[in-house]
């Protein structure tokens, strides 16, 4: 294992032997804010060696002496020619033409962005994506998005969980700025811990993802950039209030402390303690709750000395209350008076990141990574009572550099994780004590071949050691064909290996009366083997003109094999039973998806999703419950056009959302009166919002979730004998609340 990690190091030193130049091409503004111009030319004079920006304006090109003249262009900007002496960081401002002869091509930049040119089949959702709906935290910020399907995990908690490709949050690798945070102890309700606000991006990837992050990832990855405090504003506030009295407040502060380091202060604060029963089922519709989150962030930039970092201080607690509306902590928790639930988490974090790139030679970086966490949840659900705590320490070093010359870039380098886990358990059929330590050292090596013009693979491999799972090789590729003219045509496939925290992952399995059995394989983890699954994915990409305006449409499909799985099985709904798997179980996805600029200021995406999710349980191979075979989507958005930042503009969105029947797990064993269909009904749901911008300073925002007031009339099986042998929380298919409508405010200061 030392010999292989050593050989990864030392690799990139001995291949590469050609120089490179990178940089950025900016559009220039008057606000002084650095906005990338993607697909700009860039190329050396009187050669045919060139290349364009990507989606951020960043480039890197190769560089020989007798290199000279470097030529900039761009359709509405006036061509600039850089005289280059020596290999070097390039940043530059390229100024709109006032030639009145010229013919100027404007466009307003996409608020999800998908690449030409990358491998992966990646596409980045920007801020303003995000506030085309109140994104109060991260598990909110997927509504207007087709790739990700968002739904409750249980009708007492209020959990929202995410689908990608067919398949649950842990089969997707989600991370904070490429370090993996919503994992273990937090992969219930971890989305919510991330205000939206803080979020200056998002990155999805679907399928098996890179190897430099890891082995877990097998559906896709997630990660999500936070705002910087040397380019968030110096002040900024924003209210929310809904009809249904849940109140928010987000603040944020930035300042520059000496000439390198920028600090900022986030503040984000939610309560909700209205008691709603809009069924009349005498459960509470959704929990009551309050939320602090405080975010110390502090950025050290050196740019002649390549040279950022940024450190991170995080804590949270969150508090929630749910059950029937009788319920009373202090005198009934815990006993059969009346049924409720607390949950109540506190979380401790502390990252750090450090990047170098030499100045002398800018192909070459170093970036180290590092994190901590302390995650303490308090749980109970009526009887059951689930208490874990969960210290996790991960760390990353990543070296970058060529071989031969920019089209052959590699990343190598090595990573380590600690997982300790300690959960106390008090249900029936269950040991009171779970404890159990996972460490990981890996070593991986990513190639990549990059020809802009027509063909990019990345082809990555890494090997772990893990003191639970043993020791493994995680393969991944990732390739992009252009056939022709503004078309991208991707294959993947990748294995990912994980071990399943069936009770954290599946916690509304407390909020039953089931029996929990685990059949023990006399595996490491719960006695379980861990899980093992292969992903493969075809994807293409195609943009035209239809009648003179842009629009793309794309098409993919991905197939999950799983080699092992922990089935969770819900047939008998008297029980849920743990087990390895023993025989097929697969996810087939299917997705098209068109993007249209109707008109100017005016946005359409209408996207069509097949699913097939087959799992091999005791009693056959059935679909897995609660996943709609086929989903239609559509967003429409509309912004008046600003003649300048003063001038006011208006913002209009909409999202509609059709789901087909989604198949229940049985209820056959029941009696008559607690017995549901095979399948559920099909669900449209219809959300908005409006939002006036007064000024660059300050807008207000209008909106309505589920305005078609769709809702789920009993979500809550036997909710009338909450302590009998048949309750169940889990059958929850669509909204149980109904309409909600919501107004809010922006403040800031640069």
């Amino acid at each position: 294992m030392r010999k292989i990690v050593m050989i990864l190091w030392v690799l990139p030193t001995i291949l590469y032997s050609q120089d490179k130049i990178e940089g950025m091409i900016m559009e220039a503004n008057s606000e002084n804010k650095e906005i990338g111009l993607p697909g700009a030319n860039v190329y050396w004079l009187n050669t045919s060696v060139g290349t364009v920006t990507d989606i951020d304006g960043s480039f890197d090109l190769a560089y020989q002496t007798e290199y000279k003249k470097l030529v900039i262009s761009y359709v509405g900007f006036k061509t600039d020619t850089l005289t280059i002496n020596e290999p070097k960081r390039v940043r530059h401002w390229l100024t709109p033409t006032d030639n009145l002869d010229a013919v100027t091509v404007t466009s307003r930049k996409q608020a999800t962005a998908r690449s030409y040119l990358k491998a992966t089949n990646t596409f980045t959702v920007s801020s303003d994506e995000l506030l085309k709906a109140a994104c109060c935290n991260l598990s909110e910020s997927f509504e207007t998005n087709p790739s990700i399907d968002v739904n409750f995990a249980d009708a007492v908690t209020g959990t929202r969980q995410i689908k990608m490709l067919g398949l649950t949050t842990p089969y997707i690798l989600i991370a904070t700025e490429n370090i993996p945070s919503i994992r273990g102890a937090s992969q219930a309700f971890g989305l919510s811990f991330i205000p939206g606000t803080w979020v200056e991006s998002i990155q999805i990837t679907k399928g098996a993802g890179s190897a430099v992050n890891g082995y877990e990832s097998i559906a896709g990855q997630i990660n999500a950039e936070l705002v910087k405090p040397s380019t968030d504003d110096t002040f900024f506030i924003n209210l929310y209030g809904a009809s249904n009295e849940r109140v928010e407040l987000n603040t944020h502060f930035n300042t520059k402390v000496g000439k390198k380091w920028h600090a900022g202060l986030y503040l984000h604060g939610n309560s909700h303690n209205k008691s709603h029963d809009v069924n009349h089922d005498g459960f509470l519709d959704m929990p009551k709750y309050r939320q602090i989150n405080i975010m110390n962030r502090w950025q050290y930039t050196n740019a002649e000395k390549g040279l950022v970092s940024f450190i991170n201080l995080k804590f949270l607690n969150d508090e929630k209350q749910a059950g029937q509306l009788s319920f009373n902590p202090e005198t009934d928790k815990l006993t059969t008076n009346a049924w409720g639930s607390e949950i109540d988490s506190r979380r401790y974090e502390v990252s750090a990141k450090f990047g170098y790139v030499n100045p002398e030679i800018p192909y070459q970086s170093i970036g180290i990574q590092g994190a901590f966490s302390n995650h303490r949840q308090d749980s109970y659900f009526g009887l059951n009572q689930y208490n874990i705590e969960h210290n996790s320490l991960y760390s990353n070093a990543i070296y970058n550099s060529i071989i031969s010359d920019s089209r052959h870039k590699i990343k190598t380098g090595i990573s380590y994780t600690y997982d300790h886990y300690d959960e106390l358990i008090d249900a029936e059929n269950l040991a009171p004590n779970y404890e159990r330590t996972e460490t990981s050292v890996g070593a991986f090596f990513e190639y990549n071949y990059d020809n802009l013009e027509k063909l990019n693979v990345t082809a990555g491999i890494r090997i772990d050691s893990h003191n639970l799972l043993g020791t493994f090789i995680t393969p991944r590729i990732h390739a992009r064909y252009t056939p022709w003219e503004k078309s991208a045509l991707r294959a993947s496939f990748g294995r990912g290996k994980r071990s399943a925290n069936i009770f954290t992952e599946n916690q509304q399995m407390f909020a039953t009366s089931r029996t929990i059995n685990i059949q023990s394989a006399k595996g490491n983890v719960y006695g379980l083997d861990p899980e093992i699954a292969w992903n493969y994915g075809v994807s293409f990409l195609q943009g035209f003109n239809l009648f003179g305006r842009k629009a793309d449409v794309t098409i993919d499909y991905y197939k999950t094999d799983f080699e092992n799985q922990v089935v969770v099985d819900y047939e008998n709904p008297l029980e849920v039973n743990f087990y390895n798997l023993k025989g097929d179980s697969y996810a087939n996805s299917f997705q098209t998806e068109l993007n249209y600029n109707v008109f100017e200021g005016f946005d359409l995406r209408l996207a069509y999703k097949y699913y097939e999710v087959k799992t091999q349980y005791n009693s056959g191979e059935l679909d897995k419950p609660l996943v709609p075979k086929h989903r239609f989507f559509a967003n429409m958005g509309y912004e008046t056009k600003r003649r300048d930042s003063n001038q006011g503009q208006w913002k209009f969105d909409a999202t509609f959302n059709w789901l087909s029947k989604q198949r229940f797990s049985s209820t056959a064993g029941n009696p008559i009166e607690y017995q549901l269909p095979e399948f559920t009904p099909t669900l449209a749901t219809l959300n908005a919002q409006i939002t006036k911008v007064f000024s660059t300073k300050f807008e207000v925002y209008l909106g309505g979730e589920n305005i078609s007031n769709v809702r789920q009339s009993n979500p809550i099986l036997a909710a009338d004998d909450p302590f009998g042998a048949h309750f169940d929380t889990t059958f929850v298919y669509g909204p149980i609340f109904g309409s909600m409508y919501y107004a809010g405010l922006r403040f800031k200061l640069k």
